[in-house]
């Protein structure tokens, strides 16, 4: 069963979200945290949080306040939230979202949860759920998966950062809208001013629970070597999936065609994703 839901997110701007709710009683929460340039219904995502569903799992994707893209859209129809965006206003979102279905203000009241967060929606998911060990926050994370996630916050070149510094801005071209967009300056001030803040590799040494990394051998987007200091970072706690033949969107179409079924490298992430959830939130 699928059940709209909106929270104020950070600056108060929304975060516009869907609920897939199974059928009877749920194992836990997953909830799926978008990438750069990414929302919602974007290719994997409902086919995510419908085989989560079908797990057993109340699954919770959204976008992000900050993301550009209302629910009604699919392309940037708020480009001056998107140039606004920063990693913080990221993590301060995926602590709504956490903090909402604990409460029940979205569905999941009082149940175990899951971060799984796709490119840099994973970085981001691992920086939110150990600031939640960090500071003591409840609930913790049960669990953390990262699908083609980076392993740094920046990954610019230093002419794009002077660039950058020197406009208050810098332009990135969304190759599936057509649309050029503004990433403000504050999101690369920030890091600079709080570098530890953003230390993924550090934030991910620091969490308490399960870290699942998965990513495409063949991703040409963030190489896989990023996949590897991320596991290797959370060390036993850590556990590496490489995916054979797969690119960063795990070679699934966007729009995903109706009706179709997930194909051989998506369906792996889903079968990993399955039992790593299951076994993060225990038994029922």
């Amino acid at each position: 069963m699928l059940s709209p839901w909106t929270i104020a997110g950070a600056e108060g701007f929304p975060i516009e979200g869907v609920a897939h709710v199974p059928t009877g009683r749920a194992r836990g929460v997953a909830i799926i945290v978008h990438g750069f340039l990414g929302f919602m219904d974007y290719g994997m995502f409902p086919v995510l949080a419908g085989a989560m569903e079908d797990a057993g799992f109340i699954a919770l994707r959204f976008n992000l306040s900050h993301s550009g893209i209302s629910r009604e859209s699919q392309t940037f129809d708020r480009p001056e939230r998107f140039e606004r965006d920063t990693w913080l206003r990221q993590i301060e979102d995926v602590h709504a979202v956490i903090d909402g279905a604990w409460r029940g203000e979205i569905p999941g009241r009082g149940m175990r949860h899951v971060l799984i967060g796709h490119s840099r929606g994973g970085a981001t998911a691992i920086l939110a759920a150990a600031r939640r060990f960090d500071e003591g926050l409840s609930p913790v994370s049960s669990g953390v998966a990262t699908l083609a996630a980076p392993d740094s916050c920046c990954m610019w070149a230093e002419e794009t950062r002077r660039e950058a510094l020197a406009r208050g801005y810098t332009e990135v071209r969304s190759n599936r809208t057509g649309q050029t967009l503004r990433i403000g300056g504050a999101w690369l001030t920030e890091q600079l001013e709080d570098p530890g803040a953003h230390d993924v590799p550090a934030h991910a040494s620091r969490l308490g629970c399960p870290l699942l990394v998965i990513h495409g051998e063949d991703d040409a987007t963030v190489p896989a070597a990023c996949a590897h200091a991320l596991a290797g970072s959370a060390g036993a706690r850590g556990r590496l999936v490489l995916i054979p033949g797969a690119d960063h969107v795990f070679n699934t179409p966007n729009p995903f065609p109706e009706g179709a079924s997930a194909g051989p490298e998506l369906a792996s992430v889903i079968e990993s994703l399955g039992r790593f959830c299951a076994a993060c939130v225990g038994e029922w």
